[in-house]
C-alpha cells in the first residue's frame, strides 16, 4: 500500500520539539545522512542492524521518514516501533505484554494489518507476533526499525535479544522480518553488558547476528548549509556566511541546536513573516536566549551533572587535568553515548560550545544564587566605571575579598571540591554579568586551565585560571599561566586587559594567614592574583 505525504505547508519552519516531518519542518533526507550505509542493502541482503545515536540527533526523523520511503516504494512493508513503554520492566513477564502492544499500536498507525499475539508465554511471545506479522503483510518483505531499543533490561533485554536471534535464523517473506534495526543511545555490545550486570559480551552472547552498528553522527557544515538553503528556496530569506559559520562552530553540528538557532532567528528574533537576511548578531541573540531558557534538551543534559561518576569525570575538564584510563572509563563512555562529550585527537572534550556553556552556568547556578546582590545597598560591591563600563580591577579585588571572607564555609558545602575556585569565580562574574554581558569560557581535559573571555559593553576582559597543587610550584604555575594566558589573548583580542588569577590548593598554604595568601601583581600589562 503506497503512503501519499501530507500536502507541504506553504511555509514550513525549523522542528526541535520530537521528529520532524517533511510537509511541516526543514529536514534531510535519510539518505543524505547515510550516505556511506547503503541503507537498502540491509533490506535487500536481509540484515539485521544497529543504529546508535545520543537523543535528539534526528534518530526517530531518520527511522520514520525511511518507513514512510520505503511503504510508498511498495517493495516492503516497513513499521518503526519504540519500546519506550518497556523502560523499567525488567521481569519479561511484564515487558513482552506491553512490547506486543507496542507493536499492534504502530502497525496500525502506518496502515499495516495488525498481528495478533498467538501465545502467552513471555519467553515466546515476541518471536510469535513477528512471524504472524510477517505473514499477514506477504507477499512484501517485512521490515522493523526498533526505537529506544534500549530502554530494556536485565532478563527482559536477554529475552528480547534471543527472541529476535531465534526468529532470524528462518527469516524470509511471511516468516520472520527480513530486516530489523536495533536503535538507541549506545551500541547493542554495551546494552548487552548492562543486561548482563556490566559482565562483557562472551561469543555465545544471545545476539551475534547483526551485520553493521552505525552511528548517527551530527550534522556536516554542508548539512547545516543545505537545511537552511530549503527555507531559503521556499521563502527567499537569506543567512549571512558569518552567522552560518557562528550556528557551526557553536553547535559543531549538533541537530537539536542547529535547529534551535534557526528557528528562534526565524521566528522570534525576526518574525515569521519577516524575511530580512538572518545575521549573525540575531544567531548570538538566539543562542543567548536558549541558554537562558533552559529548554528541556539543554536541562536534561545538565541534571546528568547531579550523577556522581558524572559529576567527578565532569570536574576534569574544569580544572584541566586528566589522568591515565580516563577515556576508558564508565563514566567517558556514558558521556560519549549522551552527546555531552567528544574524542578529539583521542582526548576528550566538550561537545559544544553550547554544552559548554550550558554546564558551566548549570553548576554555578546555586552558588551564584547565594552571592548577594552586587547592586545592594548594604551587602553590594564596586563594579561599574561611572561611565557604565565594567570595572574589572575593582570587581576582582572585591571577588578577592569575597574568597577571603566565605570560600572555606563555601567549599566545605561543594561538591566539586577540585574546580571549587574556578565555579566560585565563574559564578561571582555570572551574578553581575547576567542581562548585561556574556562570558566565553575554553576548557577540557588535559589543558591544565580554564580560560574566560568576558564581554561587557563591547568590551573584551581576558582571565585565566590556574591551580597550584602540592606537586606545584608557585615559580612554575606563574610562568606557565602568564606564557598561556599571552598566547590566549593574542586569539582573542591583543588589546583586552589580561588577568592571571592562580588559588594556591596546597595544604601548607592554607595554614598561613590570608594576607599573605591574597596578593595583587603586574607582569607587564598583566595582573596576577593570587588567592
Amino acid at each position: 500500500m503506497k503512503i501519499d505525504y501530507p500536502p507541504k505547508r506553504p511555509v514550513r519552519f525549523f522542528n526541535t520539539t520530537g521528529p520532524c516531518f517533511p510537509w511541516d519542518h526543514y529536514t534531510l533526507p535519510p539518505a543524505e545522512r547515510f550516505v556511506d550505509a547503503q541503507l537498502d542493502r540491509y533490506v535487500k541482503d536481509s540484515l539485521y542492524w544497529v543504529l546508535h545515536a545520543p537523543r535528539q540527533t534526528g534518530k526517530t526523523t531518520f527511522l520514520q521518514s525511511w518507513a514512510r520511503e520505503i511503504n510508498a516504494s511498495g517493495e516492503a512493508a516497513a513499521c518503526y516501533i519504540t519500546l519506550e513503554r518497556c523502560q523499567m520492566l525488567v521481569e519479561p513477564e511484564r515487558c513482552m505484554p506491553g512490547l506486543c502492544n507496542a507493536i499492534q499500536e504502530h502497525a496500525y498507525s502506518a496502515g499495516l494489518p495488525i498481528p495478533e499475539v498467538q501465545t502467552t508465554v513471555p519467553s515466546g511471545m515476541l518471536r510469535e507476533i513477528l512471524r504472524k506479522f510477517s505473514e499477514i503483510v506477504a507477499p512484501k518483505p517485512l521490515v522493523l526499525m526498533l526505537d529506544e531499543a534500549d530502554a530494556l533490561e536485565g532478563e527482559a533485554m536477554i529475552s528480547f535479544l534471543r527472541q529476535l536471534r531465534d526468529g532470524f535464523m528462518g527469516r524470509g517473506i511471511g516468516k520472520f522480518p527480513v530486516s530489523i534495526a536495533l536503535v538507541g543511545m549506545r551500541d547493542l555490545k554495551d546494552y548487552i553488558t548492562a543486561a548482563k550486570g556490566g559482565v562483557p559480551p562472551s561469543p555465545m552472547s544471545p545476539f551475534n547476528i547483526k551485520e553493521d552498528s552505525i552511528f548517527l553522527g551530527n550534522f556536516s557544515r554542508d548539512d547545516v548549509q543545505n537545511l537552511f538553503a530549503q527555507r531559503t528556496e521556499e521563502t527567499g530569506q537569506q543567512i549571512a556566511e558569518d552567522a552560518l559559520d557562528y550556528v557551526w562552530e557553536q553547535s559543531m553540528g549538533q541537530p537539536w541546536i542547529v535547529n534551535s538557532l534557526f528557528k528562534r532567528a526565524t521566528m522570534r528574533i525576526l518574525k515569521s513573516d519577516d524575511y530580512s537576511t538572518v545575521t549573525i548578531e540575531h544567531i548570538k541573540t538566539a543562542r543567548e536566549k536558549m541558554i537562558l531558557a533552559r529548554e528541556t534538551h539543554l536541562d536534561s543534559l545538565a541534571v546528568r551533572l547531579g550523577e556522581p561518576n558524572i559529576r567527578k569525570f565532569m570536574e576534569k575538564f574544569f580544572v584541566g587535568d586528566s589522568e591515565p584510563g580516563l577515556i576508558e572509563s564508565d563514566a567517558c563512555r556514558r558521556c560519549l553515548d549522551m552527546g555531552l562529550i567528544r574524542l578529539e585527537r583521542n582526548s576528550p572534550k566538550i561537545a559544544n560550545p553550547i554544552y559548554r556553556e550550558v554546564l558551566a552556568r548549570e553548576i554555578t547556578y546555586s552558588p551564584q544564587a547565594a552571592i548577594p546582590d552586587p547592586e545592594d545597598e548594604d551587602s553590594g560591591w564596586q563594579w561599574q566605571n561611572p561611565d557604565g563600563s565594567l570595572d574589572m580591577d575593582t570587581l576582582l579585588r572585591e571577588f578577592q575579598a569575597f574568597w577571603r571572607r566565605h570560600s572555606e564555609i563555601w567549599e566545605e558545602k561543594s561538591d566539586y571540591t577540585e574546580a571549587f575556585p574556578h565555579l566560585l569565580l565563574m559564578a561571582f562574574l555570572q551574578r553581575v554579568l547576567n542581562g548585561g554581558g556574556h562570558i566565553e569560557r575554553e576548557y577540557a581535559a588535559g589543558r591544565g586551565r580554564m580560560d574566560l573571555a568576558v564581554e561587557y559593553n563591547n568590551k573584551t576582559y581576558i582571565i585565566e585560571i590556574k591551580l597550584i597543587r602540592s606537586y606545584d610550584t608557585p615559580a612554575e604555575v606563574r610562568s606557565d599561566g602568564l606564557r598561556q594566558i599571552t598566547r590566549y589573548r593574542d586569539k582573542i583580542d591583543k588589546n583586552a586587559p589580561a588577568y592571571l588569577v592562580i588559588f594556591d590548593r596546597r595544604a601548607e598554604t592554607k595554614k598561613k594567614p590570608w594576607d599573605e595568601r591574597i596578593s595583587w601583581e603586574t607582569e607587564g600589562e598583566i595582573a596576577v592574583l593570587r588567592c
